[in-house]
């Protein structure tokens, strides 16, 4: 047969290949990248990865090694990335390959790049000697990636190596010249329905090596490499076919080094005839493909199955062995970019110090800020930065010149022609910050207690709260940031009401208070326990108002008060009317108030978490990937203090005890409406009136037949 057929030593000259070329779509890197984020972290293991090519199909282009999206296993693929590539594409040949992904750009380039070419090379040498090669023949392609990915700045490093098993002394080609030449007119046009056959078949289109048999009658058939021993027909002729992405006239290309290796190593054969099949425009070209002889000599040692032959395949870049490099970072939507790089520090925190981290929660949660001026300027950018995607801020104000330099969201243009409103510029702000930010701003005031409504105005006071509501029914987190007491009291009332994560945040001169409040007093009822595990991860059946240990609930703002909520600002001085604090106050309060309410989300108890203290036996900090999480933080800049305390809700409390929440639900509009016009209301209905007359009965009786010995007061 003709492949058997014995040539002079000496004929011919050395066979040449062309190098496989590498292409790397952008959705590869965006996936790595994601990879890389959400599930890798800092593992460098191995990653198995599919690449593509098929024959060449143009005159002057050769056809590449493509990695496309595919190419990788999706973030939550817990198998092999070939479980997602359909097989059976004539236009994407599959090719298994590793990539090493390198956690730094210094170990990137220490790489041992020649151990790891060995390695591949030894993997294509078992697949010919133990016959996976012959039953899968795309193994003989294996392939290599090396690479760092630099997720800050969206630029990628990358090497690829195509290893080849290195014939020594080389093979030598005799007769190198296009098929439609080598064959006759009848079996050029028998072979060309064959290929066309081979490569319609979604069974054999993605197939790349194959035998092709030409009878005495011209007549040609396509085989695939295990039907070997059917194709030594006396009579006929045996060509080795493969996909030749390479469109030289004078080169076959790379695949074809393994595939005589093989070729060699199985059958014995020195003298082989090969097929380099190429088409144009997706139909076979007998004139751009190749027909050749090569003549092998056996290198020495090549019989000793462990003796792994050398290997040669790093990918040349311009002409020199050097990595290339690609960035993204322009040619990506600024949005997306964003997106990506605003997400980069909390799923780094996932590789190491909080694996537990969990970034959905905090992305899906919306937050209500009440107050759009020092504190809730730095509320919305701390949740920004911790994840939280939707921000609603509710203010009345507008930008005063005196605000841009403590309030972080605006500028001097917020404030020309009278300001714009604090709530409007805000979101503005965000979404220059931040383009995917879901911000909404509200303009409305809150309706207070203390602050009597005219009967011409009830009406549209009315409208507020039930409009207030409405915000905090369809939100997760309400962070009270209002520069008044008073103004803290509908919403905590509203809060408590529906079982809503609650924090506050209030500032005095050199000290403030940050704090969460406890679950309402009626948390157990249906129609709260709903709202409460669409907020929080709880277990709302086996959680009540007190904890298993019989421990009250946590209270509110307004539980330890014995007064109600009265107008604070009236016949005051300007310094009294403004919040005239420290300016490093508000940036540390906030911070902690967006802490305390992170906290809350990851609690497992979650809103129902009891106060915990740092060296406490009952914290349970130890279990906590954030750490303890206290009722309330108190500090102090002019002692640079800060100490943690808890508050127990009080049966007498004006916002949140069970009294004032069952009469808000028993009379609705009407009970809020006559809590802001009588101030004394709520301290009559709590009891706290009676209280006070109390108090003020009390007399306090002095012994002063002491003798000079230690003072004791009796009360």
């Amino acid at each position: 047969m003709a492949a058997k057929r014995e040539s002079g030593s000496g004929c011919g000259s050395i066979l040449q290949f062309a190098p496989f070329q590498s292409s790397v779509d952008e959705g590869f890197w965006h996936r790595l990248s994601s990879l890389k984020l959400n599930k890798l972290g800092i593992d460098e293991s191995p990653i198995p990865i599919t690449g593509f090519y098929a024959p060449c199909s143009h005159l002057q282009v050769s056809n590449h090694l493509s990695l496309l999206t595919e190419s990788l296993p999706s973030d939550s693929d817990e198998q092999s990335s070939t479980a997602e590539i359909s097989r059976g594409s004539r236009n994407k040949c599959t090719v298994p390959g590793t990539l090493y992904n390198s956690n730094t750009l210094e170990s990137f380039y220490t790489i041992d790049k020649q151990s790891l070419l060995k390695q591949e090379a030894k993997k294509i040498w078992e697949d010919i000697h133990s016959g996976k090669a012959v039953e899968d023949s795309t193994v003989l392609s294996r392939f290599l990636v090396i690479s760092f990915a630099d997720l800050k700045k969206w630029s990628f490093h990358y090497w690829f190596a195509f290893p080849a098993l290195v014939l020594d002394p080389p093979a030598t080609v005799v007769d190198l010249k296009p098929a439609s030449l080598w064959f006759s007119s009848q079996e050029a046009e028998s072979v060309s329905a064959a290929c066309s056959d081979w490569r319609n078949s979604s069974l054999t289109a993605d197939v790349p090596y194959f035998l092709l048999t030409i009878a005495p009658n011209s007549r040609a058939t396509i085989r695939h490499l295990k039907d070997w021993e059917a194709c030594e027909g006396d009579g006929q002729k045996l060509l080795f076919g493969f996909y030749d992405p390479c469109h030289l006239q004078n080169h076959p290309g790379w695949p074809l080094r393994n595939f005589l290796a093989l070729i060699l190593t199985r059958w014995k054969l020195k003298s082989v005839l090969f097929l380099c099949y190429r088409e144009n425009r997706g139909f076979t070209d007998l004139g751009l493909s190749l027909v050749g002889e090569a003549l092998i000599t056996v290198p020495q040692g090549w019989g000793d199955h462990q003796c792994v032959p050398n290997a040669v395949g790093w990918e040349l870049n311009k002409g020199r062995k050097v990595p290339r490099c690609i960035s993204l970072a322009k040619s990506m939507d600024p949005t997306r970019l964003a997106i990506s790089a605003a997400d980069l520090n909390l799923k780094l925190m996932r590789w190491r110090q909080l694996p537990s981290l969990n970034l959905d929660i905090l992305s899906s949660r919306k937050c209500l800020l009440l107050g759009a001026g020092t504190l809730g300027c730095q509320v919305a950018r701390m949740l920004m930065a911790w994840g939280v995607r939707k921000i609603t801020l509710l203010d009345n104000g507008r930008v005063a010149m005196s605000n841009p330099l403590r309030q972080s969201l605006y500028t001097l243009d917020d404030c020309l022609n009278g300001g714009d409103f604090k709530a409007m510029a805000a979101v503005k702000s965000l979404e220059r910050i931040f383009p995917a930010v879901a911000a909404e701003g509200v303009v409305m005031a809150i309706p207070m207690p203390g602050h009597p409504v005219p009967c011409q105005e009830e009406d549209s006071v009315l409208d507020d709260c039930r409009r207030l509501t409405d915000l905090i029914l369809s939100h997760d987190a309400i962070f009270l940031l209002t520069d008044t007491r008073e103004s803290r009291w509908l919403p905590t009332l509203l809060c408590a009401n529906t079982n809503k994560i609650t924090i506050t945040a209030a500032l005095g001169f050199d000290s403030f208070l940050v704090m969460r409040h406890g679950p309402g007093p009626f948390s157990i009822t249906h129609d709260v326990k709903t709202e409460a595990v669409n907020g929080l991860s709880a277990d709302m059946d086996n959680l009540g108002l007190n904890n298993r240990d019989g421990g009250q609930r946590l209270g509110c703002y307004f539980c330890n008060d014995v007064v109600a909520p009265t107008d604070s600002t009236a016949n005051r001085t300007l310094d009294q009317q403004c919040t005239v604090t420290r300016p490093g106050l508000a940036p540390i309060a906030s911070a902690l108030a967006v802490e305390l309410f992170v906290g809350v989300l990851h609690h497992p108890k979650g809103i129902y978490a009891g106060a915990e203290f740092a060296n406490s036996i009952d914290s349970g900090s130890s279990e906590q990937p954030l750490g303890i999480l206290p009722h309330q933080i108190r500090g102090s800049l002019s002692q640079f203090s800060q100490m943690t305390l808890v508050g127990h809700s009080s049966n007498s409390c004006t916002a949140c005890c069970s009294t004032v929440v069952s009469e808000y639900r028993k009379r609705g509009m009407e009970f809020i409406l006559q809590a802001i016009n009588h101030p004394t209301y709520l301290e009559d209905l709590t009891g706290l009136t009676e209280l006070k007359k109390s108090a003020n009965s009390f007399h306090v009786d002095w012994d002063y037949e002491s003798d000079n010995e230690d003072d004791c007061v009796e009360i």
